[in-house]
């Protein structure tokens, strides 16, 4: 399978790589992560203006009409420079699944603003990801009028103190057990965010919905359909999480790389006794491995294909593989690696937040199992 990157994509990553590069030296990201909101304005400002915003939403909205792809390579950029913005929230979690399911008035709305910038978005899709059934944890109760009623309480919403919009998946016992997908606007009366500071050093809040009343137009996906809706909308988030433990890894190798051809021990740079040269190898193997996982993964999602268990796939290696890149990167830094206000301390915690993100590596291979069974179970004659 083939890979190679299309001149536009190349032109997308290099694009993001120059802005980060220029952007997002590890003193300003420590700058950064003392202030409350924990987002780097001016570096969102510059991502707006290179227009790398709004690559997933469709031209006639101000957009690029790219996909997940094109995204995911912005993310890889990110991840390789720790850069506090909540990309993966506003891009993957909110304006992909809005471009792709939301009413064009909806769109309207929102799309145009965010690429330009004003506008942010989030998804509450942690109780959803670590549901094997999907179950939302907010609920919707039908009202008179097409409206709904939600209650609920959401763990760690992505940047939700910053975010102008939270779409929100919820059950509606009243229809089956259908999923909804809703337009939540924070600042409405019934909405309460709890400030959450995570291991990255990143602020994703806890949200309480009390009986927030919605309209129908601020419904993207009704009871009858909603549950397709979430479950792209998990597998796209996982995907995007992947390209930014991708990133974290290869900055992290690089990093490592540098630092043991630069230190000297017994009169030989570090970078030529054997235990490191097969650390670091092992490392690049990992690296590699998230590399092809993650793109496949991408690719199945923006051509229309199952993407389940490809996803499941390359969220197990971020997970896992991401892990062991980030102990070993550390580990090769020696005492350098053990404090908390060096750069390649940020990678572990950016690799740890990850890991564990929309559930870890166990939660993936037990929903590969499940799909896998599904699978052959499907292929089986009946049985008279």
């Amino acid at each position: 399978m083939d890979f190679t990157f299309s001149h536009e994509q190349q032109a997308v990553s290099e694009a993001a790589a120059g802005i980060f590069a220029g952007m997002a030296a590890p003193e300003r990201v420590a700058a950064v992560e003392q202030g409350t909101d924990r987002v780097d304005e001016e570096l969102w400002a510059e991502l707006a203006k290179a227009q790398l915003l709004g690559l997933v939403v469709p031209e006639s909205q101000g957009g690029a009409g790219l996909g997940l792809t094109e995204a995911c390579l912005v993310l890889e950029q990110q991840g390789r420079h720790v850069a506090p913005v909540p990309l993966w929230a506003t891009t993957v979690l909110g304006a992909l699944p809005l471009a792709r399911f939301g009413s064009e008035t909806q769109q309207d709305k929102l799309l145009p603003a965010l690429c330009q910038g004003t506008v942010r978005m989030s998804a509450a899709l942690t109780e959803v990801a670590s549901n094997p059934r999907q179950r939302p944890a907010a609920t919707a109760t039908h009202e008179g009028g097409g409206g709904w009623r939600l209650t609920g309480h959401l763990r760690a919403v992505p940047q939700a103190h910053v975010a102008d919009r939270i779409l929100v998946p919820a059950h509606c016992p009243s229809l089956a057990g259908g999923v909804m997908v809703a337009i939540v606007d924070p600042d409405s009366p019934g909405v309460v965010l709890e400030p959450a500071l995570t291991t990255d050093r990143q602020v994703h809040p806890h949200v309480e919905l009390d009986g927030l009343h919605i309209g129908p137009d601020e419904v993207i996906a009704p009871p009858e359909g909603g549950a397709a809706v979430v479950s792209f909308m998990v597998e796209a988030a996982l995907t995007g999480l992947c390209a930014l433990a991708l990133g974290v890894a290869e900055e992290a190798l690089a990093r490592a790389a540098a630092y043991t051809n630069e230190r000297h021990q017994f009169g030989r740079p570090l970078s030529a006794f054997q235990g490191t040269m097969l650390r670091a190898a092992d490392a690049y193997i990992d690296t590699e491995a998230m590399r092809v996982t993650t793109w496949q993964a991408a690719w199945r999602l923006d051509t229309g294909r199952p993407a389940a268990q490809a996803v499941a796939v390359a969220k197990w290696w971020a997970s896992e593989a991401g892990q062991r890149v980030a102990h070993t990167t550390q580990h090769l830094h020696g005492g350098l690696g053990a404090d908390v206000t060096y750069p390649i301390h940020r990678y572990f915690l950016w690799a740890k937040q990850i890991e564990l993100m929309l559930e870890g590596p166990a939660a993936q291979l037990a929903r590969l199992g499940d799909l896998v069974a599904e699978e052959l179970l499907a292929s089986l004659p009946e049985r008279p």
